[in-house]
């Protein structure tokens, strides 16, 4: 076997140097013959590859330069469109292709989208002298650097057909009756028992408002949009009235002010209540203003005067003589002067009142009730001619007395009255006499009691024929005793009781007075 001993590489490469010639003249500065020949023919090779490069690269950048003369260079944007190596008739050309999608909503409030044409849209240039221009800016000799450009706004040369526009609006979805909510209007509801009012909300609907989607439409078409949405747009009619109305909201405060009255009369162990229950069924609304109805308030209180109202109303009463009877005369009572509780009760709804109410009365009385001459009273029976004061309940005086001249149809008439007012040292003038008196108490009209110092005498049968004008004569000291007790107002209950006779009624019932 051959063995190979391991050679010192620098004993070869010598070996290489020497049997290599150098050309003449040449001073390698010590390379290697053959080395100095082989690298000037990679030398050769490599300055060729450049050379040619550089070529097909001026070649590339001088066929850009006249490219980009009449092409939008990268990242042009002309008015949201990228024109990016685009031509001007680039440009134009695919204005055709250009499409508008209107969202819409349906009656359950999911969207939907309708799209329309280029050619629906009658979409045009006008002009191509603006994108000419915008080219024109452009530097070509720096096409290889990005130039990016944005130019914002809308287009001055871009044109639609309005009509066109218009009839294709007219097709979409919520353009079609069957397909739309109208809007609606917000309202005030029905009054609700214990409520009140309260504000309806509009409904917006999905109704289209043609004249504003055609020039909706437009402004998109002419900035190349590419759709538009009906509701961030509000291109559906609206309601004219809204819950924030300021209007509604004020007619709201004042039905619902109406309505908060709330009055409770008090006519002794009864009540009437007056609320919005009530109130509600009164009121209306017209052209934006509450009104009352006056008919209405008026029924009312027709109803509480009916009902609580004693004047000229047969009432029962019971005799000191034991026996009760119905006097039906008189003008004694609870009278409801309806004009003026009319005019105030309307005036107490507006503010809205509470609390309890006395309602405006011509004439009152002493309690409510059938009774409603109270305990402290005179009571005349005018058949015994005896007169009985009572104070609290309490028989404080008795006498007799001597009533109106029957046989000259003077009678003093039955009833129940109240005391007018009472006077001291008065003249009572007649036709034929002038008398004066120290205790004037008139009850009905001229009709009053007074002392008759002048008369011995009382009671029995004296009226028939020598009896007064009318009045209910008395002893000084009893009619002195009257005065002091009664007020104006104070019950007189004049009465017919066949049978009756006159005396002293507490001594009979073993009384002291």
């Amino acid at each position: 076997m051959k063995r190979k001993n391991k050679k010192n590489p620098a004993d070869n490469e010598a070996a290489t140097i020497e049997s290599t010639s150098l050309p003449p003249g040449i001073n390698m500065g010590g390379i290697p013959a053959g080395r100095r020949t082989g690298r000037k023919g990679s030398f050769k090779k490599w300055f060729l590859i450049p050379a040619f490069t550089l070529v097909v690269a001026v070649t590339v950048y001088l066929a850009g330069v006249v490219y980009y003369k009449s092409h939008f260079q990268k990242g042009t944007n002309v008015y949201g469109t990228d024109v990016s190596q685009m031509e001007v008739k680039d440009f134009e050309e695919g204005l055709s292709a250009y499409s508008l999608k209107i969202i819409q909503k349906d009656k359950d409030g999911m969207e939907f989208e309708e799209e329309f044409s280029s050619e629906e849209l009658g979409v045009t240039v006008s002009s191509t002298d603006e994108l000419v221009e915008i080219m024109n800016k452009q530097n070509e000799w720096l096409w290889p650097i990005h130039q990016s450009a944005v130019y914002a706004g809308k287009p001055a040369f871009i044109g639609c057909n309005t009509d066109k526009i218009r009839t294709a609006v007219k097709t979409l979805t919520n353009a079609q009756k069957e397909n739309t909510i109208k809007p609606k209007d917000a309202y005030i509801s029905d009054y609700k028992k214990g409520k009140g009012y309260k504000i309806v909300k509009e409904t917006a609907g999905n109704e289209l408002d043609i004249n504003a989607v055609v020039k909706a439409v437009e402004s998109a078409v002419k900035g190349l949009s590419p759709e538009i949405d009906c509701e961030e747009l509000g291109l559906y009619k609206k309601p004219e009235v809204t819950s924030d109305n300021k209007k509604l909201v004020k007619l709201l405060n004042k039905l619902n002010k109406y309505t908060s009255t709330d009055i409770t009369y008090e006519f002794g162990d009864n009540t009437e209540v007056l609320d919005g229950d009530i109130i509600n069924t009164w009121i209306s609304v017209k052209k934006g203003n509450v009104k009352i109805d006056e008919e209405k308030v008026s029924e009312f209180v027709a109803s509480i005067r009916k009902k609580y109202d004693t004047i000229f109303r047969p009432r029962k009463f019971k005799t000191s003589y034991g026996q009760t009877i119905t006097i039906a005369e008189g003008d004694y009572g609870w009278w409801t002067n309806t004009p003026q509780e009319i005019k105030e009760l309307k005036k107490l709804i507006k503010k809205g009142k509470k609390g309890k109410r006395t309602p405006c009365y011509y004439q009152t009385a002493d309690q409510y009730g059938n009774r409603d001459y109270g305990d402290t009273y005179v009571e005349v029976n005018l058949t015994a001619q005896h007169v009985i004061l009572y104070k609290d309940g309490e028989m404080v005086l008795e006498t007799d007395c001597v009533t109106g001249n029957s046989a000259r149809g003077f009678d003093t008439p039955a009833g129940v009255y109240g005391i007018t007012y009472k006077q001291r040292d008065a003249t009572l003038n007649g036709e034929n006499y002038s008398t004066p008196v120290s205790y004037w108490m008139p009850f009905n009209k001229n009709i009053g009691l007074h002392d008759a110092g002048w008369r011995s005498s009382f009671g029995g049968e004296l009226y028939k024929t020598s009896g007064s004008h009318g009045c209910v004569n008395l002893p000084p000291e009893a009619a002195k005793r009257i005065y002091e007790v009664i007020q104006t107002g104070t019950p007189v209950i004049c009465y017919n009781l066949p049978g009756s006779k006159g005396g002293n009624i507490a001594k009979a019932a073993g009384q002291d007075l």
